[in-house]
């Protein structure tokens, strides 16, 4: 029996495509599969609905933010987010612009990273592409975690030094230097998620 509360995953692109019941089902699918394709939803109707496209319009259905009418995100600005399989796991980050959804950068997958570092490491490159771009944009996370260490100007994660995480620590170095040797006046914000739903930059993943 499906359990309350829980969801259901679409597999488009994986060992097996189809709707699966439970995210340990649709791991076995797309765990360390290239490129696979798949999304999360609520309810049995959305899931059969979305198996019916395109795994890319059912993504950009899920991206679209719902919003209050008096405290709408800023529209000319970036958003990033990042996802992880596992903690720690296979770990990708990205940033797009809010309105237009168009691509600035994504990062990844690496073989072994964390939520958090993923979050912080988009943050940092967004700060870098603005100014390298010289764009006025603001930048929305939904990572009170990476808010935090950026801040501190400093990635406090746990993850221990090893050949698998070698290139991500490369990065966390460049993030952290790149704070403490540049003074920036963007502005990171936290997306409202219970306001305006998803971040657009939201990999809709789990």
């Amino acid at each position: 029996m499906k359990r309350a509360n829980s969801k259901y995953y679409v597999v488009w692109k994986g060992r097996q495509t189809g709707i699966f019941d439970s995210w340990i089902s649709c791991k076995d699918q797309v765990d360390q599969f290239p490129q696979a394709e798949f999304l999360s939803f609520s309810t049995l109707e959305e899931a059969q609905q979305a198996f019916q496209s395109s795994y890319t319009n059912a993504l950009e259905r899920k991206r679209r933010p719902v919003v209050s009418h008096d405290n709408l995100p800023i529209a000319d600005s970036l958003c990033v987010d990042a996802s992880c399989r596992g903690n720690p796991g296979l770990m990708e980050y990205q940033c797009m612009h809010t309105t237009t959804r168009e691509l600035i950068f994504r990062e990844g997958p690496f073989p072994l990273g964390t939520n958090n570092i993923g979050e912080f490491l988009a943050v940092v490159k967004a700060l870098a592409w603005l100014e390298e771009n010289r764009k006025p944009y603001v930048i929305y996370t939904d990572s009170e975690i990476a808010l935090k260490w950026l801040s501190e100007k400093k990635c406090q994660t746990k993850l221990v030094h090893q050949e698998e995480a070698k290139e991500l620590w490369e990065l966390i170095h460049w993030a952290e230097d790149w704070l403490k040797q540049h003074h920036y006046a963007t502005r990171v914000l936290k997306w409202q998620t219970d306001l305006w739903g998803e971040i657009a930059a939201d990999f809709n993943r789990k």
